[in-house]
C-alpha cells in the first residue's frame, strides 16, 4: 500500500484522522496520572514477628533462624538479611526483579503457617516496602504554650477532628500522628498496700474488666410493647473508677481507690516532635498506591485553608513538607526543556529553509507526534514523570528529521520541474526506505533494555516506550501527514488546487486496502459532507493567514535567514574542498581518525563512575542512634540541640525533629526506638543545604556518643553507598574487626556517615529462676513473667468513655516501685499457697550488656559496616574500602564482601555493556535488510565508535561521571548516530544505479545530504541543550543523558561527513582505482 499516494488523494480522510488523534490525545494526557517517578515496584518483603521483652540473642534464636530456615525456599528470592533486636525480629526478603509479588507473599504466607514459633507469640506481620509509603505530606499543629495541658489537648484535637477531616479525602490511605501527649486512665498500685490486702495485679485488672462492661440481655414483651433489656455500667467519671469493689476481706470492703491512685495522665511518650525546636504534634499523610500525588496533595491544601477558621485559639496548622511541590517542579521543568527544545529547532529549520509555510509543515511534525504519544502513554497506563515526559523531551529534536528528509525530497522534485502532487508522492516514496530504517535503527536499540537487570531497567522502561511511541508517530506523519500538507501548500500556494481532483480513482480494496477501507468508515460520512460546507474556502483562508503571517514572519527574520545561510554556504564549500582533499589523502584521514580515538579513550578512567548522580535537594535528614535504652527524652534533648544550631543560618526555613518511632510506618527495620531521632532541615537553595550540613558535622564533631548518618531522599537506590558485610559466628570478633575498619575509614577524607551495626548494647536485666524454689510455692517461670509484664510494663484493662472517644485504663504499680534495679528485686510475688515473697528470693536479678542487635545475612551472622562518600567517585570509593578491609588481616573464619551502591553499579553496567552491544547488533541488522547487503551496514557502523568517542570527550570537559544515565544515553545514541551514515550511503548508492561513478556518486551525494544531514542533528542538538542545561528540579537525572547524546552526535556528524565516505571508497577500493583513471582530470579540476 503508497501511504504517500493515499495521504496525496484523501487530504480531507488524513486530516481527520490526525484532528482525532490529537482530540484523543488531548484527552488521554488529562487523565494521565502524574507522579515523579515511574510505577516502581521494589521486590522486597519484610517479615516482622513481636516478642516484647526479649533480647536479641533469644529472638535470633527463637523467632529469626526458624522463620529464615522456612522462608528460604521460596521461589525468586535474592538475598535473607535478619535483624534481631529487643522484642523484635525482621526478616528483610529481597525478591529477583519481575517477581510476581502477590504469588510470593502466598507463598510466604503458606511458608510462615508452617513455621513452629513459640505459642504466646502473636502471628508474624508481612510489610510490603513500597516507595509510595513515604508520606506526601507532612503537617505540623502546635500552639504559643508548651504546657503539659495544650500539648495533650492538642493531640488530641489533632486525632479526633484534624485525622478524621483528613483521611476520608479521594487518594488519602492514612494519616499518622506524632508528638504531643496521648490521654490515658492510669491505675497506679500502690505495691504496699496491695500487699498487705494480699491483692494481686491479675486481680485489680479482672475488676475493672468486669465493672466496665454494657451488655444487652435480650428483648422482653410485656403485652404489645417490646423492651430491649441493657445492663448499664460503663464508667461515667473517672472517678468512678475509683470505687470499683476489688475483694471482701473479713467483712471489710476493699475499694480500687485503697490500694491504688486513678490518674487522668498520658501515656508513657512513644515520640517527641519539634518544630523549630518547639514541641508539635506531627500529621503524616501517606497516600493509596494508584493515587495521583499531585491531585491528593492539592485536595489536602484545600481541606487545610477551610480547617484553618476551626482551629483552637492560638493553634498553628502547617506544611512542613509537600512531596506534590517537587513534582510539579520537576514535570513543569521537563515540559519547559521539551518546549524550548522545539522551538529551537524551528528556530533552525527556518534559518535553513527560508521560507515559513514549509517550516510551519515540519513543526507540525512535532505537537502532531506528541499528542498521539499521549494516546500510547494512556493505553500503556504510562504515568506522566520525569521519566516518561524526559523520554519525550529527548524525542523532540528527533521528530522533525523524518519530516525534514521527506519535505526536502519533496522540494527537489519540484525543482526538477514535476507538479506538486507528484514531487509529494515520489519524493516521499524515494526516501521512505532511508527514513523507516533510520527510525528502526533508532528504536532497534530499546529492545535490549528488556536484557537490563535491576532498578535501571525498570526506571527506564518508561522512557524507553515513550521515545518508541513518540519515533513511530513521526514516521507516520512523515510519510502521510508532510506529504499531504507539502501538495496542498504548492497547490493552494499557485493557485492551482481542483477539488475534483482529489479523488478520481476507485481502486480495488483487497487485502491491507480493504482492511483499512473499514476502518475508516467512521470518517468517510466527515470526509464528505464538510468540504460541502467548507471545501476550498475554509482552506484558502487558512492559507492566506499563513501567507500573512509568513511574510510578516520573514520581514522580520530575513536578515538572520540571510547571515545563517551565508554562513551555511562558506561552511558547504569548505567542506567540498575538505572531502576532496580527504578523498585524496584517505590514509591520513584514517590514520587521523585512529589517534583522536587513542586519545580520547585515554580520558575515560579520569570520568569517575557512580550509580546514578546526586540530585540537589533543598531538604537534609540527619539520623542520630544513641547508646540502646536512652531515654526518649535524652535522644530529643541532643536532636533539639543540633536544630537549634542550624535554625537561624540564613536560608533554614524550618527545621522538624522526630525523636522515637513517631509516625514511621515501619517499612524499614532499623529505624526507631527511644534511642533513635531524625532531623530535618528544609532550606531555599540547595547551596543553603550543603552549609547547613557542614555546620552540623562541626556540632557532631563535639557529641562522640551520637552516631549520625546523612540523608537525602533517595529516588532509586534502598543501598548505602557502600556497604561491607562481614560474617562469622563469634559477635565478639566480628565488632573487634568492624570497630577496626570504621576507625580507619573516618581518618580520610574520602568518606563520611561511618557507621557499624554492632554499638554499644543494650542494658539489660537478667532475671534467672530458682525452679526448685518456684515449685515449694506453686509458681511457674511462665506465670511469673506474666506478673512482672503487667507491673512493670503494665496492662489495658479496659476502656474509658469520652464523648466518642475511647481512652485506654492502663493497671501497673506505681513509678517508684518499678523504676529501679533494687525496686524490680523487691516486687512482691503471690504464691499459690497465699505466701507472698519478693522477686529477689526466687529468682537472681543481674545487670549485663547484650547486643543491640544481631544482624544475619545468608542466614549467617554478620557485622555491616556503612559509609558514605564525600570526596571522588563511587567506583574509586569501593577499590579503597577494599585495599582497607584487606589490611584488617582478617582470620579464615571471618568473610567479608563490600556491596551497596557498588554492587548494583557493576551489576548495571554489566547488563548494559551487553544491551549496548546487542542494540548495535540490531542495528546492523536493520540495515543490513534495508540495504540487502553486509557491506554497507559495517561501513555505517563506524560511526557508533566516533559517536562514542565523541560522548566520552563532552562528558570530560562538563565534568559529568559515567552513570547508568550515560550508558542510557550510549544505547540510544547508536540508533541516532547511524540515521546520517544511512542517509549518505543510501544516496551514493541510488546515485551509482543511476550509473554515476564511484567517486562522483560520494561527492554528489555529499554535497546533496549534507543540508539534511546539518539541519537533522542541529535540530536534535538543540532539542537536547535546554535539557543539558537545566538546573531545575530534577535536572541532574536528564542532564547526563542530553549531554551524551549532543556530544556524541555532534561530534561523529562531522566525522562521519569525512570518515564514511573515505571508508566507503576503502571497502570499494577496486571500483575507486578504475573511476579514478577515468575521471582523474575532471576529479583534480573540482
Amino acid at each position: 500500500m503508497n501511504i504517500a499516494r493515499l495521504a496525496v488523494k484523501r487530504p480531507v480522510t488524513i486530516t481527520m484522522l490526525v484532528l482525532a488523534v490529537m482530540l484523543f490525545g488531548m484527552v488521554g494526557f488529562s487523565r494521565l496520572v502524574v507522579s515523579l517517578l515511574p510505577d516502581l515496584s521494589y521486590p522486597t518483603l519484610t517479615v516482622r514477628t513481636e516478642n516484647p521483652g526479649a533480647a536479641p540473642a533469644e529472638i535470633e534464636q527463637l523467632i529469626s533462624k526458624p522463620i529464615e530456615e522456612a522462608v528460604g525456599v521460596v521461589k525468586g528470592i535474592r538475598k535473607l538479611h535478619s535483624i534481631s533486636k529487643p522484642g523484635q525480629s525482621d526478616l528483610v526478603i529481597e525478591f529477583q526483579w519481575g517477581t510476581d509479588m502477590d504469588l510470593a507473599i502466598m507463598e510466604l504466607r503458606e511458608k510462615l503457617d508452617m513455621v513452629m514459633l513459640p505459642v504466646e507469640l502473636r502471628k508474624p506481620v508481612i510489610l510490603r516496602f513500597n516507595p509510595s509509603l513515604d508520606p506526601i505530606l507532612r503537617l505540623s499543629i502546635s500552639g504559643d504554650a508548651q504546657s503539659y495541658t495544650k500539648l495533650r489537648s492538642l493531640r488530641t484535637y489533632a486525632e479526633e477532628e484534624l485525622k478524621r477531616a483528613l483521611e476520608p479525602i479521594d487518594g488519602v490511605a492514612a494519616v499518622q500522628l506524632s508528638g504531643g501527649l496521648e490521654q490515658e486512665v492510669q491505675v497506679l498500685i500502690d505495691q504496699q498496700q496491695a500487699n498487705l490486702r494480699d491483692v494481686t495485679a491479675e486481680m485489680i485488672t479482672n475488676r475493672i474488666k468486669n465493672e466496665n462492661i454494657n451488655v444487652s440481655a435480650g428483648r422482653v414483651y410485656d403485652g404489645q410493647q417490646e423492651f430491649l433489656v441493657r445492663t448499664l455500667n460503663q464508667f461515667t467519671y473517672i472517678e468512678e473508677i475509683g470505687d470499683v469493689i476489688i475483694k471482701q476481706d473479713a467483712g471489710q470492703t476493699i475499694y480500687l481507690r485503697d490500694i491504688a491512685t486513678v490518674v487522668d495522665g498520658v501515656k508513657e511518650r512513644q515520640d517527641i516532635t519539634r518544630v523549630n525546636g518547639n514541641e508539635a504534634i506531627e500529621m503524616a499523610l501517606y497516600k493509596e498506591g494508584d493515587a495521583n500525588t499531585v491531585a491528593v496533595a492539592k485536595r489536602v491544601q484545600a481541606k487545610i485553608e477551610q480547617l484553618q477558621d476551626e482551629l483552637p485559639e492560638n493553634a498553628e496548622l502547617k506544611i512542613l513538607s509537600n512531596q506534590a511541590e517537587f513534582i510539579e517542579k520537576a514535570i513543569d521543568e521537563v515540559k519547559q526543556t521539551a518546549i524550548i527544545g522545539g522551538l529551537l529547532a524551528i528556530v533552525v529549520l527556518y534559518l535553513f529553509l527560508g521560507k515559513f509555510k514549509p517550516t510551519i509543515i515540519i513543526a507540525l511534525a512535532i505537537p502532531t507526534s506528541i499528542i498521539a504519544t499521549f494516546n500510547l502513554m494512556f493505553a500503556n497506563n504510562i504515568s506522566l514523570n520525569i521519566m516518561s515526559l524526559g523520554g519525550i523531551a529527548l524525542a523532540v529534536g528527533l521528530l522533525v528529521d523524518n519530516a525534514i528528509v521527506v519535505l526536502e525530497n519533496i522540494y527537489r522534485k519540484k525543482e526538477q520541474g514535476q507538479d506538486v502532487e507528484q514531487a509529494a508522492i515520489e519524493g516521499t516514496n524515494e526516501v521512505s526506505g532511508a527514513v523507516t530504517a533510520s527510525t528502526l535503527t533508532t528504536l532497534a536499540v530499546f529492545a535490549p533494555l528488556a536484557f537490563v537487570t535491576g532498578f535501571a531497567g525498570e526506571i527506564f522502561s518508561d522512557q524507553a516506550l515513550t521515545v518508541t511511541f513518540a519515533l513511530l508517530a513521526s514516521l507516520i506523519v512523515a510519510l502521510s501527514f508532510i506529504p499531504m500538507l507539502a501538495s496542498r501548500q504548492f497547490s493552494i500556494a499557485s493557485g492551482d488546487v481542483n477539488p475534483e481532483s482529489i479523488e478520481t480513482e476507485k481502486p480495488v480494496k483487497t487485502g491491507a486496502k480493504k482492511w483499512l477501507s473499514l476502518l475508516l468508515l467512521p470518517f468517510k460520512f466527515v470526509a464528505v459532507v464538510i468540504p460541502c460546507f467548507i471545501g476550498r474556502w475554509i482552506l484558502r483562508i487558512i492559507m492566506m493567514l499563513s501567507k500573512m503571517i509568513g511574510w510578516c514572519t520573514s520581514k522580520i527574520t530575513y536578515p538572520a535567514y540571510v547571515a545563517f545561510n551565508g554562513v551555511y554556504k562558506i561552511f558547504a564549500k569548505g567542506y567540498d574542498k575538505l572531502l576532496k582533499g580527504a578523498m585524496k589523502q584517505r590514509a591520513l584521514v584514517i590514520s587521523i581518525s585512529l589517534v583522536f580515538a587513542v586519545g580520547v579513550a585515554s580520558l575515560l578512567p579520569k570520568l569517575g563512575m557512580e550509580l546514578m548522580p546526586e540530585v540537589a535537594q533543598t531538604e537534609l535528614t540527619l539520623e542520630i542512634t544513641l547508646r540502646q535504652g536512652t531515654p526518649i527524652e535524652q535522644t530529643d534533648q541532643q536532636l533539639n540541640l543540633l536544630a537549634r544550631s542550624v535554625v537561624d543560618m540564613p536560608g533554614v526555613v524550618h527545621t522538624y525533629s522526630m525523636s522515637g518511632t513517631g509516625s514511621l510506618m515501619m517499612s524499614s527495620a532499623t529505624r526507631g526506638g527511644s534511642h533513635w531521632g531524625q532531623l530535618v532541615v528544609k532550606t531555599e537553595t540547595p547551596a543553603q543545604l550543603s552549609a547547613v550540613q557542614d555546620a552540623l558535622r562541626a556540632q557532631l564533631s563535639g557529641m562522640a556518643q551520637i552516631n549520625a548518618e546523612f540523608t537525602q531522599s533517595r529516588m532509586f537506590e534502598q543501598e548505602r553507598p557502600l556497604v561491607v558485610v562481614m560474617s562469622g559466628y563469634q559477635l565478639e570478633e566480628l565488632k573487634l574487626y568492624a570497630d577496626r575498619l570504621v576507625s580507619q575509614l573516618q581518618q580520610q577524607n574520602r568518606f563520611a556517615d561511618v557507621t557499624t551495626s554492632l554499638r554499644a548494647g543494650q542494658p539489660e536485666l537478667k532475671i534467672e529462676f530458682d525452679h526448685q524454689r518456684l515449685s515449694s510455692l506453686g509458681l511457674t517461670a511462665a506465670g511469673i513473667t506474666d506478673i512482672l509484664a503487667t507491673k512493670i510494663g503494665g496492662n489495658v484493662a479496659s476502656k474509658y468513655n469520652l464523648d466518642d472517644r475511647q481512652v485506654d485504663i492502663m493497671v501497673q504499680v506505681d513509678r517508684d516501685s518499678r523504676n529501679s534495679v533494687s525496686a524490680i528485686r523487691d516486687l512482691i510475688i503471690h504464691g499459690e499457697n497465699g505466701q507472698s515473697v519478693p522477686l529477689s528470693a526466687v529468682a537472681k536479678v543481674t545487670e549485663s550488656i547484650g547486643p543491640n542487635e544481631i544482624n544475619r545475612l545468608g542466614q549467617a551472622r554478620v557485622a555491616i559496616i556503612t559509609a558514605s562518600v564525600k570526596e571522588g567517585d563511587l567506583a574509586t570509593a569501593a577499590q579503597v574500602v577494599r585495599s582497607e578491609v584487606a589490611s584488617l588481616g582478617l582470620p579464615d573464619r571471618v568473610y567479608s564482601q563490600v556491596i551497596g551502591q557498588n554492587q548494583q553499579m557493576e551489576e548495571a553496567y554489566s547488563s548494559l555493556i551487553m544491551a549496548l552491544l546487542l542494540a548495535v547488533f540490531l542495528v546492523y541488522l536493520v540495515m543490513a535488510s534495508q540495504f540487502e547487503s553486509l557491506l554497507n551496514p559495517f561501513i555505517i557502523l563506524f560511526s557508533v565508535p566516533l559517536a562514542v568517542l565523541g560522548s566520552i570527550f563532552g562528558l570530560f570537559i562538563t565534568g559529568t561521571s559515567l552513570s547508568v544515565i550515560t550508558f542510557i544515553g550510549l544505547i540510544m545514541l547508536s540508533g541516532i548516530v547511524v540515521n546520517n551514515a544511512i542517509v549518505l550511503i543510501d544516496r551514493i548508492n541510488q546515485l551509482r544505479a543511476q550509473g554515476c561513478m564511484m567517486l562522483d556518486a560520494i561527492l554528489e551525494a555529499a554535497n546533496s545530504r549534507l543540508r539534511p544531514i546539518i539541519m537533522t542533528t542541529m535540530t536534535t542538538i538543540l532539542g537536547l541543550l535546554p535539557m543539558a542545561m537545566a538546573t531545575g528540579e530534577g535536572a541532574e537525572l536528564r542532564a547526563p543523558l542530553a549531554i551524551t547524546v549532543m556530544s556524541g552526535l555532534l561530534i561523529a556528524t562531522f566525522l562521519t561527513l569525512i570518515v564514511i565516505p573515505v571508508l566507503y571508497s576503502v571497502f570499494n577500493r577496486d571500483q575507486v582505482q578504475a573511476n579514478e583513471q577515468l575521471s582523474k582530470a575532471d576529479y583534480e579540476a573540482g
